[in-house]
Parts: structure tokens; sequence; C-alpha cells
């Protein structure tokens, strides 16, 4: 079930990752183009749900053996490119019994669909032609995203999702 709700919520996350630049209203677009890889979800330990404290470790663990669950490459020509592994992401209990192992997936799903920015604002667009935006900031080849703003269940308590630039 963990593994479930893992997964989905890295593909909601994915599905629905936009932005909006509230410390530097001069960002352009140039400061979005590349590829930004999903390497925490930021949590308060306090206020967070069992599957936010679980996301969280789990990120982690990966993060630590350099692996990505999730790869956003945004291109000049106003594509995005989304490489999302979360669907074949394995939970297991390690050997010893002693805490979980989980591999880095080494298929993932991929998808090309478009985007706007404003300098403030993301606006990713699927396939549908349906628009999500979500808030975001930017510090250095740092973005983050509230994953408040992406209406997930189980979910919605807090957090943000950190993604690096590359």
């Amino acid at each position: 079930m963990k593994t479930y709700l893992f997964t989905m919520f890295v593909a909601c996350t994915l599905m629905f990752s936009c932005s909006s630049d509230k410390e530097d209203p001069a960002l352009s677009e140039d400061n979005l183009i590349g590829s930004w890889e999903l390497t925490a979800l930021e949590i308060d330990e306090a206020a967070a749900s069992d599957d936010e404290k679980n996301a969280s470790d789990i990120l982690d663990f990966l993060a630590a053996i350099d692996c990505s669950l999730i790869t956003l490459t945004f291109n000049e020509d106003l594509s995005v490119i989304t490489e999302n592994s979360g669907n074949y992401l394995e939970i297991n209990v390690n050997s010893a019994g002693t805490g979980l192992d989980v591999p880095c997936p080494t298929s993932k799903d991929t998808s090309v669909d478009n985007y706007t920015f404003d300098g403030e604002v993301l606006t990713y667009i699927d396939k549908d032609l349906q628009e999500t935006k979500v808030s975001v900031s930017f510090s250095g080849n740092t973005m983050r995203i509230s994953a408040t703003d992406l209406d997930f269940a189980n979910f919605n308590d807090g957090g943000v999702l950190v993604f690096t630039k590359r």
C-alpha cells in the first residue's frame, strides 16, 4: 500500500508540477531551461502524515545512492519531457530484516507535454490540454514546489518537493 501511495504521489507530483517565483520577479525562461531531478521531500515531522514521512525517507535514501525518480527537462521550444520511475519503485525489507531496501528503478515512463512560464508562474499543459499551476520558488540550482498545492490525498498536510538542476 505504501508503495502504491508513494508511486501515486510521485506520479501526480510530476504531472502537476508548475511554478511561481516569489523571490525574484526578474526570472526568465532561461532559468527554467534544463533538467531538474526530484531530490527530496521536505516536511514538518510534527505535522506530516505517515505517507509523507515514508515518502521523504524513501527520497532521501534514493538521493543518497544518486537515484532520481522524476526528471523534468524544460526545453526552449516550451516542451517538457518528464521521466518518471515511480511506477517501477520496489520497497522491500532488507535481508537482515532491520530496515527497507529500495533499489533504484531501472525502468521509466516518459512523456512530452507543454508548459508556459511568465517569470512568476509555470503552467504545465498535459496531452488533454489540461492546465495546472503550482507555487514554486527558485534558489540557485534548486526549485521548490509546494506539495499542498497539488491537492493530493494523503499528502496535503504540507511539504515541499525539492528539484535540483543538473
